[in-house]
């Protein structure tokens, strides 16, 4: 008789939980820009409390300018970037349940210092506070995602994998989009404080998510037989296993790395370019709009992962997905087109982007090192985004909070962004050649595939760049120098 852990219905309730554990941080992530004139407002204002004050009056905030408001993004993006790596190798070697403890933990950590800080504005505590507390969210955040993944590939490979990352984005982006609809209203009501340690509260149930995920694991896995293979394997992970990380991998990471690259920077500053550059929108509109980037996203990142386990075609998705955002960024540099048609857009591309990119890393790499090779994808991400965040913070770079950012400003951070997407359908026109002297993995549907034919097609794809030769006689030296 089959145990529960075999049955489809074990993993989906691994599955659903797992989807949970990033809903909170999520939410938080993107609360600075929806609230990106609270940030930027100013300390005192004497028209603060006039009703239906417009955007061009005063609003009371924590008195950020552009360049410090976007730094918040940025020492994100490179405290993943630099944690990432440690992390994905110290969940291969220690495993899933270590993971989901520490880095749960530090994002409740993170936002409840960031949340702290807000109470000390006016003071030179306020931005030390705020970014000390970015940064151990970054920590978290970034490094859960990687545990996330691992979980997910590891119970839905050779099924229904990119269903399962595309669930698993849905959940994670209708934290973003409740975060779009909901932060406005609740600041208007509580202030922004309050908003804050709401914040806080959610990735509190995150911690408790991954309580419940660890649990579900460790039983599915002792079911299966698996606990001990699993960690006799990952003591055999080292360090040096990234030199044998294929090239289609590195491809695939700077792919992913330029297409975000355009995405989560122009999230973060739409919202006030939206009210700079189009009449008529307040700032609760112009989140609406902003989060449309996301809404696309709930609403399709399931069907295109459905879409993409029964078609395959991962490597010429992903070119298909730069190509077809160029149009976006080009309307909103170069035309007066309503925001949101761009928005819209970017979502869909970005839901297909998320669906292509991320699930075809499992497909290239073995399963021990996986969190190692997402770590490193995280990282090199996280490096690109946060500078991408620091050259838009230069080039909006006004002193003051308040002012209206002058128009051929937003223009040349659109073209900033264009420059990404260009290098975006480089680097993934370069993975599909390199995939197809190579088997063709990404291109072929991995859903319903023969165990026995995705075994040896998974050793095949997997050759590393160092041919077997080199391999073993660095094997050879090891084995002498052990001896001596």
């Amino acid at each position: 008789m089959a145990v529960a852990a075999e049955k489809a219905y074990y993993r989906f309730v691994v599955l659903f939980f797992n989807c949970l554990l990033t809903f909170g941080s999520y939410f938080c992530f993107d609360i600075p820009s929806v609230l990106q004139d609270q940030f930027q407002g100013d300390l005192n204002c004497t028209n603060a409390s006039q009703p239906n004050s417009t955007h061009t009056g005063c609003v009371e905030g924590l008195g950020m300018s552009p360049e410090q408001y976007n730094l918040l993004y940025a020492i994100y993006a490179w405290t993943n970037a630099l944690v990432v790596i440690v992390a994905g190798f110290l969940i291969d070697k220690l495993g899933n349940r270590f993971g989901l403890f520490l880095f749960s933990f530090l994002t409740v950590l993170g936002s409840t210092i960031f949340a702290l800080g807000s109470h000390f504005k006016g003071t030179p505590y306020l931005l030390p506070l705020m970014l000390t507390g970015r940064l151990l969210f970054g920590s978290g955040n970034g490094s859960l995602t990687i545990v996330q993944n691992r979980i997910t590939a590891f119970w839905f490979k050779g099924k229904e994998l990119a269903l399962a990352f595309g669930l698993t984005l849905s959940f994670s982006r209708l934290g973003s989009v409740l975060n779009f609809f909901l932060t406005k209203r609740f600041e208007d009501q509580f202030g922004i404080q309050w908003t804050l340690w709401g914040g806080t509260i959610l990735c509190v149930l995150g911690f408790f998510s991954a309580i419940t995920v660890s649990a579900l694991d460790k039983v599915g896995m002792k079911q299966l037989g698996l606990e001990g293979a699993i960690q006799e394997g990952s003591k055999k992970v080292r360090v040096q296993d990234i030199r044998r990380l294929p090239l289609r991998y590195w491809l695939l990471v700077l792919t992913i790395m330029f297409f975000y690259n355009g995405v989560f920077p122009f999230v973060a500053d739409a919202s006030k370019f939206i009210q700079d550059k189009y009449e008529g929108y307040d700032q609760q509109t112009a989140s609406y709009i902003a989060g449309a980037v996301y809404d696309s996203s709930l609403v399709l990142s399931a069907i295109v992962g459905i879409l993409i386990d029964y078609v395959g075609m991962r490597g010429i998705l992903a070119v298909l997905c730069a190509v077809m955002t160029l149009p976006v960024f080009a309307l909103l540099a170069f035309t007066y087109v309503p925001p949101l048609v761009s928005t819209l857009w970017l979502g869909v591309t970005y839901s297909f982007a998320a669906a292509s990119m991320w699930p075809s890393i499992p497909l290239v790499v073995p399963q021990a090192t996986l969190g190692t090779a997402m770590g490193l994808a995280t990282s090199v991400q996280m490096i690109g985004i946060g500078l991408s965040n620091l050259i838009v913070g230069r080039i909006l770079g006004t002193k003051s909070s308040q002012s209206k950012i002058p128009l051929w400003h937003w223009q040349q951070m659109m073209i900033f962004m264009l420059a990404n997407t260009i290098a975006c359908i480089v680097c993934s026109v370069a993975l599909n050649l390199v995939d197809r002297k190579q088997g063709g993995t990404l291109n072929r549907m991995t859903k319903r595939r023969p165990a026995v034919e995705q075994e040896a097609r998974e050793e095949k794809d997997r050759a590393p760049i160092l041919g077997e030769e080199e391999e073993e006689e660095e094997d050879d030296d090891d084995d002498r120098r052990s001896i001596n």
